[in-house]
Parts: C-alpha cells; sequence; structure tokens
C-alpha cells in the first residue's frame, strides 16, 4: 500500500483497522521502538481503537529519555564551567540532573546556547577562539551522521577549543536486550524509519534470524503505524518472522552509504549505559582514536562522575516496556512536565509526556494492563 498522498484518509484507516481486527485470532504485544511513533499512537489513540488482541508496548526510542543521568551531570558539570559555550538542541534543556538542568545552569551565568545544527557550534568555536565550545552529542543513529561532520569539520579548519559530549546509542543491540530480557513480552517489533534512512535494514536482518520476531521498519503518519501492525500481526499469525520494509519512500536496504562512511570514521562502537536500562554491550559510539581530542569528557575530566536515578521515578520499567507511564505513582503528581522526575516527562517524544499530554485526564488505575 502506497501512503505517500493519503495520510489523512479515513476510509483506508478502518479498512487497516478491520484488517488487522479479522487477523489478529490470539493476543500479540508489538513494541514500536521510536518515541515519534509513540507520540502518533497516542496523540491519534490507535492503541484504543485497536483490536483487544493487540497490545502496543513502548520502547525506549526517545535518545533523550534513555541519555543516562550520569551523563546529563556531566553536561551540567562543563556548562557551569566559565570558559565554556555549552551547545545543545534545546530538548535536552530541561532534562533534570541530580539536583538542577541547563536552564538552571543558564539562570546562575553559564553560557548555555541552543542551536540547531552540531555545525553551529563548530562555527562558534572558529568565531571564540578564546572559549571552549562544547557540543552535547546525543542520539540514535539518526544524529550521529552530522555529529561525526562536526567533529571532523573541526579537525579540518584545526579548532582547538571544540569538543563533544558523546551518548549516542545503537538501535539494533537494545532490539536484541529487549527480546533476551527475561521478562520480555514482545512478540514483534515496528522498527524506526529514520533510524533506517541513515543505517538501512541490512543490520536487522540477522536480529530476526537470530530472535525469530518479525521486524517491520514503519515510519511516523498514523496509517504508516497501522500498516506496520497489520504486517507484523499477520506474520505472527502464519508462524513467520521476517523483516520487512513498510516505508521504502524512505528507506532502502543499503542506507545512506556516505553518512555511514563518515560515521565509521569519526565514532567507534563501544558498550552503552541506557538510562533507566543498564548496560548494553557494543550499545553506543564514542570518539574514535584519531579524534579523542575532541572528547568533552576527557579534556574536562569528567569521565568518572555518576548518580543514582531517583526513587519515586520508574521511566526505566516504562522505556523497556514492563510498565505504561500511567501506571506510575509519580505520574501527574510528582512528576509534570514543570517539575519532572525523568527525562520520559520532558522529552518531546518521551512516552510520559505523549501520556501527559493526550491521556492524564483519563484515570487509568495503578496497575492496569493492557494496550
Amino acid at each position: 500500500m502506497k501512503y505517500l498522498d493519503e495520510f489523512n484518509d479515513p476510509a483506508l484507516a478502518a479498512k487497516l483497522f478491520a484488517e488487522i481486527e479479522r487477523a489478529a485470532t490470539r493476543r500479540w504485544a508489538i513494541m514500536e521502538i521510536c518515541g515519534g511513533q509513540t507520540h502518533a499512537i497516542i496523540r491519534n489513540g490507535i492503541d484504543q481503537l485497536l483490536t483487544d488482541n493487540v497490545e502496543l508496548i513502548h520502547g525506549p526510542g526517545c535518545p533523550v529519555c534513555v541519555t543516562p543521568l550520569g551523563v546529563v551531570d556531566k553536561a551540567l558539570a562543563i556548562a557551569a564551567r566559565p570558559e565554556v559555550i555549552f551547545c545543545s538542541f534545546g530538548d535536552m534543556l530541561r532534562v533534570p540532573g541530580s539536583d538542577h538542568d541547563l536552564f538552571q545552569v543558564r539562570s546562575e551565568g553559564g553560557d548555555v546556547r541552543v542551536v540547531y545544527s552540531p555545525l553551529d557550534a563548530v562555527d562558534l568555536a572558529e568565531q571564540n577562539p578564546d572559549r571552549e565550545v562544547v557540543f552535547f552529542a546525543i542520539g540514535f543513529e539518526t544524529t550521529a551522521p552530522a555529529n561525526a561532520m562536526a567533529v571532523h569539520q573541526a579537525r579540518q579548519r584545526g579548532l582547538s577549543n571544540f569538543s563533544v559530549l558523546v551518548s549516542h546509542v545503537l538501535v539494533p543491540p537494545a532490539i536484541e536486550a529487549i527480546a533476551g530480557s527475561p521478562g520480555n513480552r514482545v512478540d514483534g517489533f515496528l522498527a524506526a524509519g529514520h533510524v533506517c534512512s541513515v543505517m538501512g535494514t541490512w543490520q536487522y536482518r540477522p536480529l530476526v534470524e537470530a530472535l525469530s520476531v518479525p521486524i517491520v521498519v514503519t515510519g511516523f503518519e498514523p496509517l504508516d503505524v497501522l500498516d506496520g501492525i497489520r504486517r507484523v500481526v499477520n506474520q505472527l499469525e502464519s508462524g513467520r518472522a521476517e523483516l520487512e520494509n513498510a516505508y521504502p519512500r524512505v528507506v532502502s536496504d543499503e542506507g545512506n552509504i556516505a553518512a555511514q562512511r563518515m560515521v565509521a570514521q569519526v565514532f567507534q562502537v563501544c558498550d552503552r549505559q541506557w538510562r533507566g536500562i543498564g548496560e548494553i554491550p557494543a550499545s553506543g559510539w564514542r570518539l574514535a582514536d584519531d579524534y579523542r581530542m575532541f572528547d568533552a569528557e576527557l579534556r574536562f575530566d569528567v569521565v568518572g562522575l555518576d548518580a543514582p536515578e531517583s526513587e519515586l521515578c520508574r521511566s526505566g520499567e516504562v522505556l523497556q516496556g514492563l510498565i505504561k507511564p500511567n501506571q506510575c505513582e509519580a505520574f501527574g503528581t510528582a512528576c509534570t512536565p514543570r517539575r519532572p522526575l525523568g527525562a520520559t516527562m520532558v522529552s518531546g517524544e518521551g512516552a510520559c509526556a505523549a501520556y501527559y499530554q493526550y491521556r492524564r485526564l483519563e484515570g487509568t488505575p495503578i496497575g492496569a494492563g493492557g494496550g
């Protein structure tokens, strides 16, 4: 099915809902990996309109949400230094560290700036040779090429006053960790189309074979998501576990080769901590040895800085799909977008933020299940 000009077609949506309902003869649990897909699902009530035989589980698909508390604290420590211009995308400024956020650092005199591209931070370093310019480089594979290019450009320009605080995470190892966890309930996955537009779909084929679960690469419009769900259900009902690309207008098998080469030149794979989940082997990128002179952790000596999570916040369980956001006791009371306990409430792609915006008045009982 081609939806490029049919994103708001109610008849097509009704047809897809009906096909899913006819196909699902038993209960299946499907995890969408991307926070953008989560917001599309909750905003449009897709999970509420589906048959009871299909449960949607929200995965760890928000890069802001999975950035560890210790990394946020490192950012706060660096940003507070008087010689530093600290650059970040806007969605990181309200993510809470142990006791404050980047907005508070700025209110107390720190030079914290919102940029729209990491290359803006490189330009700032060139324009301010007497200052240290640090860019907060977080994200999944989608943002990595631009961040890699920024570091590459800084070296090309000879900018010794530029560095990056890196917290990049990779989707396939997270899928593998979730599928292999003791409490896993996921029968199939909707993979994030924007990640695959960069990295291609080839990485997912070994996962499908090893885990024997369907993975369908999906877009972000409601009809894209519904088509992805339909494809996963059809595979599960027929006993198949295959990789399908339901987003061919954007995603190819090989992906963006030039972007992949830039990332491979500047970064290398490493173990990575995921906020609320823990360490996942080979699930992140750090700067390659040839580029370690641009590593802000080393430059500002914050490598060992770490911090415990809030005992009230259950965002780790939300990120693993073990509970829905409104099943957390702090949801909407001790934890709100104005006073968040965890990044899942403050991020624009966080599941808790989606539920607060669209579901907080529904009064789901604590401990209730279902999709």
